[in-house]
């Protein structure tokens, strides 16, 4: 790591430089427990807190900075009072009263994201969206491997954001989320996309206007915009002077898929690759590979190469994945569909109608929004978890809906609706902690039913 590059960005930025500056980094799981590894090796002062007694990290920082201040159990007014910028983990709401009250009073408020862009004068592609991005940003580290060039990903998926510094990439690409993005001032990303805009964590932010507006943010600066232009909420983003590249799966566009009996995937005039050639299930997956291939080409990948990755790519764990086969019928876990745009991305890519496993928790959506696509898709709905009545309230006797406790009980009923050549979709258009350690937990939890009724 550059340290006169670093030191000189924050101080032109953000007015921080080691001699006047306290910052406080506000959580210490994932990420902030990066950001105080980042921190430690600079000059720059610094403690950390976190309102949980026992977070994730402590032991961690601990043993291995035991000369930086931690205060655990509670929001400490004094030490904010002593502090001169804020580096907020996106898990902490931005609400908390001690916060709000700091932003109100003119705290400077950063990321792990700001501090990322401030280390590194290699090219960034920023990701956002409610649904696609971590299979987007895994798509363009495949991608950027076969066009040759040393590429690194995460932020929201995976590794943290500054711990990618220490693969010394040439190309970075981030997953990030709203609740990054809306504490992230200094990101100029080479290629930026907003894959979509559907309701989620609505909870967080201030309805529909105010999501879309965090999501926006991930085109401040300069770089090429990447954008859908099946999505009204992200057309309207569109910026005029601004190097731009559309996508689409319903008409042309520089990025767009064109229809027929031998669907393609293009590049205006040009056919880069057969649809049946990526080995992924649904339509939503193919406007996922022509953002990877638009933000890829923004910066000077070759085509040719990443087209060869793609017909490569296997997709993600918990992201439409296959399953198994039993008695004819077809196993599918999306458990990382944690809200409705990703329900119902997943359902409008079936043809024949699907038994969809639901529920978890809402984080104040509206599930009548899942209705029109559940009508048209599924032939029968299992609910569970803690908004399970607010889906069937919603459905309300359209498709016949059926309540479980648990997944073993959800698989089982499913087991016995299902026919032979009907598919079994577990997409719960909900967050998973109201009943799992994560969604991942959720989707494990889902394949050891599944595999336990092919044992059978």
């Amino acid at each position: 790591m550059d340290m006169t590059f670093l030191l000189n960005n924050l101080d032109q930025h953000f007015k921080l430089n080691p001699l006047e500056a306290r910052v406080l980094v506000v959580g210490l799981g994932a990420t902030g427990y990066s950001v105080a590894q980042f921190l430690h090796q600079t000059p720059i002062k610094f403690a950390v807190i976190d309102s949980r007694s026992n977070p994730p990290s402590i032991e961690n920082l601990r043993e291995q900075m035991p000369d930086v201040p931690v205060f655990c159990g509670t929001f400490n007014q004094a030490a904010f009072d002593v502090a001169t910028h804020l580096v907020i983990s996106p898990g902490v709401s931005l609400q908390e009263p001690i916060l709000h009250q700091a932003i109100q009073t003119g705290m400077t408020v950063m990321s792990d994201i700001d501090l990322f862009a401030c280390a590194t004068d290699k090219p960034i592609i920023a990701i956002t969206g409610s649904n696609g991005k971590s299979t987007v940003t895994t798509m363009m580290g495949d991608l950027g491997k076969a066009a040759g060039v040393k590429t690194a990903i995460g932020g929201n998926l995976g590794t943290p954001a500054l711990d990618l510094l220490q693969q010394n990439a040439d190309l970075y690409a981030l997953e990030l989320s709203s609740f990054q993005l809306e504490r992230t001032s200094v990101l100029n990303a080479a290629a930026a996309t907003v894959l979509n805009v559907t309701p989620d964590h609505l909870d967080r932010h201030d309805g529909m206007e105010g999501y879309a507006g965090e999501k926006q943010r991930v085109f401040r600066g300069n770089g090429a915009m990447i954008l859908n232009a099946d999505d009204a909420w992200v057309v309207a983003m569109a910026e005029t002077g601004r190097q731009t590249y559309r996508f689409s799966i319903e008409q042309p566009a520089d990025f767009y898929l064109q229809t027929g009996p031998n669907p393609a995937l293009m590049f205006g005039s040009q056919v880069l690759m057969q649809a049946s050639e990526l080995p992924l299930e649904g339509a939503h997956n193919i406007a996922n590979a022509l953002a990877a291939l638009a933000l890829g080409h923004a910066v000077g990948l070759d085509l040719s190469a990443m087209c060869k990755a793609l017909k490569r790519f296997k997709g993600l764990a918990h992201r439409m994945q296959k399953v198994a086969d039993v008695k004819g019928v077809s196993w599918v876990n999306d458990s990382k569909a944690t809200n409705i745009g990703a329900c119902v991305a997943a359902l409008q890519g079936y043809q024949r109608k699907v038994i969809l496993l639901a529920g978890g928790d809402a984080k104040g959506a509206d599930m009548q929004e899942l209705v029109p696509a559940i009508t048209a898709k599924s032939k029968a709905v299992i609910v569970m978890g803690k908004d399970a009545e607010l889906i069937n309230a919603a459905i309300n006797g359209v498709v016949p809906v059926h309540f479980a406790a648990n997944m073993k009980q959800a698989v089982a009923k499913a087991a016995e609706l299902a026919e032979v050549g009907d598919t079994v979709l577990l997409s719960p258009a909900c967050a998973s902690l109201d009943q799992y350690k994560s969604y991942a937990d959720r989707g494990n939890k889902f394949s050891e039913a599944v595999l336990g009724l092919a044992a059978c």
